[in-house]
């Protein structure tokens, strides 16, 4: 991916009390991350966001045996003292993260990463625009 889609991570951050989001990769890349996020930093959280998700998704069956054999992976929701950490898909081989103080309100920040990762989706999926060569 050669352009920027940090910019678009800003709509999450709106909710009240949202911290900072990236933008992972499933093999851990930093696709993306919010500006108060410094890029060592983001690049770390990625790699343990990618491996968050790849241990959820191996615990499924702890919930019950679903109807199909692969189960389907929504969202890890994990909890500390000091705030929440949201991740969520955000498509074919993408997922959002997103870290909020323990006031947030937990309705509001995944409707808006909902809303946030149909937006991504597009993005992700449509090459960006090529500047016209006007010289011809």
């Amino acid at each position: 991916m050669n352009y920027d889609l940090s910019w678009m991570l800003d709509s999450a951050l709106e909710v009240p009390e949202a911290r900072h989001a990236i933008l992972v990769s499933a093999d851990g890349l930093l696709m993306a991350r919010s500006k108060e996020v410094g890029r060592d930093h983001a690049d770390t959280l990625a790699a343990a966001m990618s491996g968050m998700q790849s241990l959820s998704r191996t615990v499924a069956d702890f919930c019950g045996r679903p109807p199909s054999d692969r189960p389907t992976w929504r969202q890890t929701l994990v909890e500390f003292e000091h705030g929440w950490v949201f991740l969520i898909s955000a498509g074919e081989g993408a997922y959002l993260a997103v870290s909020a103080s323990p006031e947030v309100d937990m309705a509001e920040i995944t409707f808006r990463m909902q809303q946030l990762v149909g937006q991504l989706g597009k993005a992700l999926t449509s090459p960006p625009r090529e500047i016209a060569d006007t010289k011809a």
